[in-house]
């Protein structure tokens, strides 16, 4: 979707570092829509949840894809929390993704 940056999983203002085990590939969206957060509102149970960490959990535990394969869906607390605080199926992304299941390049086989 954009060209990818460099996100801190763990904030620097929240005690994060600088080293590779806190570090990640984010767009500019997701990257801005994450800001310091480490945590999210699940909109189910309307708790408090730690987003998700891609360097220390899995992807398929917490999410799917829609069955039309363009928008992420929150299986637990964790998912349905990160899904909502990074803006996952913003406009943007479901029109992308659109265009890549049309190519069958979408969605991953995991």
């Amino acid at each position: 979707m954009q060209v990818l940056e460099i996100e801190h999983i763990i904030p620097k203002t929240a005690g994060g570092i600088d080293g590779e085990e806190n570090l990640w590939l984010a767009c500019r969206l997701c990257n801005n829509a994450k800001s310091t957060q480490t945590h999210g509102y699940d909109p189910v149970t309307g708790r408090r949840a730690r987003l998700f960490n891609p360097r220390k959990q899995k992807w398929h535990r917490h999410f799917l894809w829609s069955d039309n394969g363009t928008q992420v869906i929150g299986r637990t607390a964790c998912g349905r929390a990160t899904v909502v605080a990074l803006n996952l199926n913003n406009e943007l992304a479901l029109v992308v993704r659109q265009n890549w299941v049309k190519a069958g390049w979408h969605p991953p086989v995991i």
